[in-house]
């Protein structure tokens, strides 16, 4: 399996996923394709997972973009397909079932922060360096990265960054709100898991339903996203999961939780 492009194991519950196209792990079609299968395979054991960490391999890189000599053969035709699959694939991390956690190390740049912004949460290396260089190839980002960037910088700075193509450290992205912890430097996967560990303990129907309403309340206008709320909610009660987080409050003791 680690010869794939990319690939994944299960540990008690955590699916590890790594994007194996080293040395900087660049995001050309095939791998893209190898993510999304990753992905596919993941959403048909979904029973045996609660949380996805993403990765990349090799020392330099999570993810560096595009692979620029593809570039050379693109036409506009060429060019909306590959982003229409682009987009089908971001999305599939994006709306995952269970919540993703990038652990960022190296370099996340272009279609590579792009994908890390599809990640409920990142976590990044002292030493990482994020950014958006498109427009260094006359480009920006299309991979739907200006979009969610938007919920978490600034109008201005998002324009800053996307027309000056800078690259920030992990202390200004987490500055400006794109990442959400600093760890030391090879400790980013171990950093996930921990949370990860943390998360698997809550009530997993309740962190499923929680991850579905804030990805489409951003798509909503605010009466819709509280009847979005209720409905998920109150279908919650109906649920074994529900009724054994209560009893075991009440009854001072470790819910058991068995995602029904």
């Amino acid at each position: 399996m680690e010869n794939r492009l990319a690939f994944y194991e299960i540990r008690k519950k955590i699916a590890l996923v790594t994007i194996n196209h080293p040395p900087m792990n660049a995001l050309d079609v095939e791998t893209k394709e190898a993510i999304g299968s990753v992905f596919k395979e993941l959403d048909d054991r979904r029973q045996e997972i609660r949380a996805v960490i993403l990765c990349g391999a090799g020392e330099k890189a999570f993810a560096a973009g595009a692979d620029i000599r593809a570039f050379l053969e693109l036409s506009p035709d060429i060019a909306r397909r590959r982003i229409f699959r682009s987009h089908q694939i971001y999305s599939m991390v994006e709306n995952f079932e269970w919540p993703v956690i990038a652990a960022i190390h190296g370099f996340c740049l272009g279609g590579g922060l792009e994908l890390a912004l599809c990640c409920d949460i990142r976590y990044a290396e002292e030493t990482a360096k994020l950014g958006f260089p498109e427009v260094n190839l006359s480009i920006f980002p299309g991979n739907g990265g200006i979009w969610r960037s938007l919920f978490y910088l600034p109008l201005g700075k998002l324009k800053e960054l996307v027309f000056s193509g800078e690259i920030i450290n992990a202390q200004e992205a987490l500055r400006l709100g794109l990442i959400e912890k600093v760890v030391p430097n090879g400790q980013a996967i171990e950093e996930a898991i921990k949370f990860a560990d943390k998360m698997i303990e809550k009530g997993p129907l309740g962190i499923k339903a929680a991850k579905k309403v804030i990805n489409r309340a951003r798509e909503l206008i605010l009466w819709q996203a509280l009847e979005l709320e209720n409905d998920l909610w109150s279908n919650l009660t109906a649920t074994e999961d529900m009724k054994e987080g209560a009893k075991a409050f009440l009854e001072k003791r470790k819910p058991q939780y068995h995602c029904r």
